[in-house]
Parts: C-alpha cells; structure tokens; sequence
C-alpha cells in the first residue's frame, strides 16, 4: 500500500511538472541549440547542400596513424556484411586495373599477425575508419596544428 500511494505521489509531481512545462511553453513548441544553430522542435529547416569532394586534390595526414581520407564520395555505398563496395576498385585484385589505391596489407591480418587469404573481419568495414573528405567549414573554430614531422 505504501509502494503504491508513493508511485501515484510521484506520477502525479510528473503531471504537475508537464502542466508548468505547458504554461510556460503553450504549444509544446521548444527550441534546442546545436552546432548548427537553434531550430525549432516542430519546425523544417532546408537540408544543407551536398558537400563537393575533391577528386583530383591529394589529402595529405593531420596526425600519424590517421586512417586515409576518401577523395571522393561514398554516397549509396554498401558495405554490409553481405557486400562491400570499397573493395571492387581498392582490393588487390582489383586495384591495378581500377586505378584505386591498393588496401595495406595490414588490413589482411588477423590479431595474431596472420596473414589471411581475404580482408581479415575486423578491416572489413571500412567506413568505420576511413571517411570521405569534402570541402566543407568547420562547425565550430578551433586551433588544430597539423603534426610537426608531417609538415
């Protein structure tokens, strides 16, 4: 009975606190802030336009290990567990006759450091790594400073 009588006294302090909600913003209509500006919650802003991917400009490495950029887009790319579209141009036996850079043949090892026959699981999504590189603004500024030795 005490379990009960605390559940109703809480479901009612809810109510109550939708009812201020509603006086205080009658409509339901509120607004949320982001990176890309306030908007309101049941209002449609214009999607932004395409980004432009620079296909003949060479993307050079910010910081050691980075993953390489794509130069060009991946929009309808699939890569499932039933295709990968990456490696029609960029796998070994494809890449020469596709003019695509070849996969490292890191991407052919296992954890122990067993090379495989074919792209070890764990390489096999490339979109978890490598992203497409468009020439967009940044959304907010920052002081980034490119590594020293990749200058």
């Amino acid at each position: 009975m005490k379990k009960l009588l605390i559940t109703l006294l809480s479901v009612g302090a809810m109510i109550a606190g939708v009812a201020q909600a509603e006086l205080e913003n009658p409509g339901g209509i509120g607004g949320v802030e982001s990176l890309r500006g306030a908007s309101e919650l049941e209002s449609t802003r214009p999607a932004d336009d395409f980004k432009k991917f620079p296909r003949e400009q060479v993307l050079e490495s910010d910081f050691v290990y980075q993953p390489p950029l794509i130069p060009h887009s991946t929009r309808s790319y699939e890569v499932s567990l039933n295709a990968n579209k990456c490696l029609s141009c960029h796998s070994w036996k494809n890449a020469k006759e596709m003019g695509a850079t070849k996969i490292s043949v890191t991407h052919y090892m296992n954890r122990e450091d067993a090379v495989l026959a074919d792209v070890s699981p764990r390489r096999y999504f490339c979109l978890q790594c490598h992203v497409p590189q468009a020439n967009a603004k940044p959304l907010i500024e920052n002081e980034y400073q490119r590594v020293e030795s990749l200058r």
